[in-house]
């Protein structure tokens, strides 16, 4: 098609924010029109980034990097040609003429209005200005920095009734967003209370709710569990209790007032500004009323993406939710239509099928209840945190694969700080043992593999002495020894490592004394050294293998060799043997090892000895 200047028209397609819905649309839309070079992709927001929501209580309780919830909108668009990344704020929608006004004016061919949602006050006194919120990048960043901030001050704060408001942290609304910050804060402030040498036991956590119970659409075995782990972390648990005010020192909740300088207000959303003040049918709070092909019905070349949907589907009850996976079954059902339109095909209505929803609680323990229709899973626990994981990288593999998806992996495992991901420390950064796990296992097999076969030789000739040389096979003492290798082969010439002149002499002069008889046989040191080392090496070897006592098990490893080289008997593979002893000392047991669960248990028992305490004599 061509304008009266012989150029191309261009269908301009707009996506009004950034957001799950807005985003997703717009990749879907580039993908089926990559071809198509008559249609140009515009995506507008106010940021230049892509916040993930749904992760904010991570960065607001310090679990992860500021910059781990956020995705650069031209970084998602790079391989796109067809899609241009436009910074602006859209203020009013001109439907009749096509068009929206920023700081400047956008024509539009199709438009999807994916402008998500905002905090709702219902009225209550005081919220808008006393609360806290927590529904943007920026809100995270702030909390974040008014938790430390009332740390800070209430480690100098002399006065108790202060200081209690101080560390009395209050969130208002038990849904998914409150629950699921309330309890990253409880972890947030036992690291808060080390730093500024604070008593745990003097702050207080409170989640509260006007409906009768926390998390209500979730079955109720799972909310009992969610009763139960906040509780085990010492949150106060509020329900069925109207809140009716919100002031700078406090909220009131039913009859009593809680006394705290932080309340957090996750109690509701409605519709952005934008989408409240346009000029279509809204339902619920500022939701826009779409048909099933998620179409304004005044207007077919406008459609309706993310939290700004209100549309109930057929044959249910409500209107779909205000959740993520709603914005990821519209966008492709919007781009197909808007293709459709353009190619003048069939569209298709929406009949989303959602797979349930979960919440963390914390870093390491949550709650989901997923499936199919009729066919859904209750899980708690590590489960549950690994279907969230799982479903946060198919989602981030969606917008900027597998960049983002490592990246997430580095922030959620790799990059914690103080254990806080639902496989605690193993996998953490700030030890380099991971890459020594295949290591130790490997070392530990094989000492394991050698120390079986010697002991199998004793069981059938217990007179039968192998660990040491035999003065009959070789008088000299030189290279050439009659050794049971460190492999474990039976008996046979092998060339051992040399032994200097020095160290050759006092070894001999040592086993002289203790092992060899005057005629040239062993003494019974020589059977006691042969069972101790074998038993040592069968020992040492399941000790790497469990990753137990792994730093003196390495030390033993590497003795063990030491000892094997000065007796002359040493064949060459001894010198890897040493090698992986020695970088097995750090500590690799903490990766996937029993040195994970014991040693903490065994350090925290030795600081609470007198004598310890006294001289300084552990480490945190």
């Amino acid at each position: 098609m061509t304008n009266p200047q012989g150029e191309i028209d261009m269908k301009q397609i707009i996506v009004l924010g950034g957001g799950y819905g807005g985003v997703l649309t717009a990749k879907k839309l580039a993908n089926q029109l990559r071809k198509h070079k008559d249609v140009q992709i515009t995506l507008i927001d106010r940021k230049p980034y892509h916040t993930l929501l749904t992760e904010l209580h991570e960065v607001a309780a310090n679990r992860v990097e500021e910059d781990s919830i956020k995705i650069d909108l031209k970084k998602i668009f790079s391989g796109f040609r067809n899609v241009k990344v436009v910074l602006d704020e859209i203020n009013g929608i001109n439907f009749d003429n096509q068009t929206l006004q920023g700081e400047r004016a956008y024509a539009y061919d199709y438009l999807v209005i994916g402008t998500g949602s905002k905090p709702t006050f219902f009225g209550i006194a005081g919220a808008d200005r006393h609360a806290l919120t927590l529904w943007s990048y920026e809100d995270a960043v702030r909390l974040k920095e008014h938790t430390q901030q009332m740390f800070r001050r209430a480690a100098k704060e002399r006065n108790p009734e202060v200081r209690k408001e101080m560390l009395t942290f209050v969130v208002v609304g038990g849904g998914f967003t409150g629950v699921e910050m309330i309890g990253e804060l409880a972890e947030f402030t036992v690291e808060l209370c080390k730093e500024f040498y604070m008593d745990p036991a003097d702050v207080t956590l409170h989640v509260v709710d006007m409906v009768d119970k926390i998390l209500p659409i979730l079955p109720e075995q799972l909310i009992r569990k969610a009763e139960k782990r906040l509780r085990k972390m010492g949150v106060n648990i509020i329900t069925g209790s109207k809140i009716t005010e919100v002031t700078e020192h406090g909220v009131r909740v039913g009859e009593q007032e809680l006394k705290s300088r932080t309340v957090i207000w996750t109690a509701g959303v409605e519709g952005s500004d934008l989408a409240g003040n346009l000029d279509v049918e809204q339902k619920g709070r500022k939701r826009i009323l779409t048909n099933e092909k998620l179409q304004v019905p005044t207007h077919n070349n406008v459609y309706v993406v993310g939290d700004n949907i209100f549309y109930i589907p057929e044959g249910a009850a409500a209107p779909v939710p205000q959740m993520v996976e709603n914005a990821e079954l519209a966008a492709p059902i919007i781009a197909h239509n808007i293709v459709a339109d353009i190619k003048h095909k069939p569209m298709k209505a929406y009949k989303p099928t959602f797979h349930g929803t979960m919440v963390c609680i914390g870093s390491r323990y949550g709650v989901a209840n997923v499936g199919l229709p009729g066919k859904m899973f209750r899980l708690s626990g590590l489960p549950a945190m690994a279907v969230k994981h799982l479903i946060n990288m198919v989602y981030l593999f969606q917008v900027c694969g597998f960049n983002k998806v490592y990246h997430y992996i580095l922030h959620e495992f790799i990059h914690v700080r103080n254990n806080r991901s639902f496989v605690g420390g193993h996998f953490a950064k700030r030890s380099p043992n991971f890459w020594l796990f295949p290591l130790r296992v490997f070392t530990g097999v094989m000492w394991f593999l050698q120390g079986g076969d010697k002991m199998l030789k004793m069981m059938d000739d217990p007179n039968h002495i192998f660990l040491l040389p035999s003065k009959w096979a070789d008088g000299t003492s030189g290279a050439s020894v009659v050794a049971d290798e460190a492999a474990g082969s039976a008996q046979a010439a092998v060339t051992a490592l040399p032994v200097p002149d020095f160290m050759k002499s006092m070894v001999d002069w040592s086993m002289d004394l203790m092992f060899y008889n005057a005629d040239g046989g062993f003494t019974w040191l020589a059977y006691v050294f042969q069972a101790s080392m074998v038993g040592a090496e069968i020992i040492v070897g399941l000790l790497l293998i469990a990753g137990l006592f792994s730093a003196p098990a390495a030390v033993v490893s590497v003795a063990m060799g030491i000892m094997v080289w000065v007796s002359g008997t040493a064949p060459t593979e001894m010198l890897w043997y040493l090698a992986a002893g020695i970088a097995l000392i750090g500590g690799s047991g903490s990766t996937l090892g029993l040195d994970y669960y014991v040693l903490p248990r065994l350090k925290s028992l030795w600081k609470k000895l007198p004598i310890v305490r006294r001289w300084y004599i552990y480490t945190d």
